[in-house]
């Protein structure tokens, strides 16, 4: 009987908290964005990102990708490549590293996070017209804030901060000036808005 009490009482404790979320307390907008609504819904969206992307697929000896170019500086021009490896698994992140390391020498810096949960090496080239490239090889399985496998990636930083700039500049040009935009008032509107409901 004493070992019925305790069933029923720890249930109790788990379900309690997930009624409440199950209640209207859910937020689901902040900021005058709600979940699950259109992107069409919001029509003073301007800003859009300064690089264009593509996914590719069916790349012998890798899963997939992703090829970014410039819109505003050189349109169309490749700025950085993103390609994942067939093959995920750390004895293959181990060999690939060795052949980059023959391939160009001892990698310039370790970019991977301190607890080996990503393992990151980065080189740092220039080409014969003066670009800044950087190559980074990349291993994680476990951090899924970062890409997952074992992926490439190369790219030209210098070319990247110029779409940035050139479509920054495009951007104040067409875009007319809003002052204040981004206060809201100190009542309880402006706290209201600035609370996820």
């Amino acid at each position: 009987m004493h070992i019925k009490l305790v069933y029923i009482l720890c249930c109790l404790i788990v379900f309690i908290p997930l009624t409440s979320l199950a209640s209207d307390k859910v937020p689901l907008e902040v900021g005058g964005f709600k979940l699950g609504t259109s992107i069409d819904d919001y029509d003073f969206i301007t800003y859009q990102n300064f690089l264009k992307e593509v996914v590719v697929q069916d790349i012998d000896g890798f899963r997939k990708g992703t090829i970014y170019y410039g819109i505003c500086d050189r349109p169309g021009e490749l700025v950085k490549i993103k390609l994942k490896y067939l093959d995920s698994s750390a004895g293959f992140y181990k060999k690939l590293l060795k052949r980059y390391e023959k391939k160009f020498g001892k990698p310039d810096a370790f970019i991977g996070d301190s607890f080996g949960i990503v393992k990151a090496w980065r080189w740092t080239f220039v080409d014969e017209n003066s670009n800044k490239i950087l190559l980074r090889l990349q291993h994680n399985l476990k951090n899924p804030d970062e890409s997952l496998g074992v992926t490439v990636k190369l790219e030209m930083p210098e070319q990247i901060e110029a779409e940035r700039i050139c479509f920054k500049k495009q951007c104040a040009i067409n875009m007319p000036k809003k002052k204040d935009r981004m206060r809201s008032p100190w009542n309880e509107e402006g706290w209201q808005k600035m609370l996820p409901q």
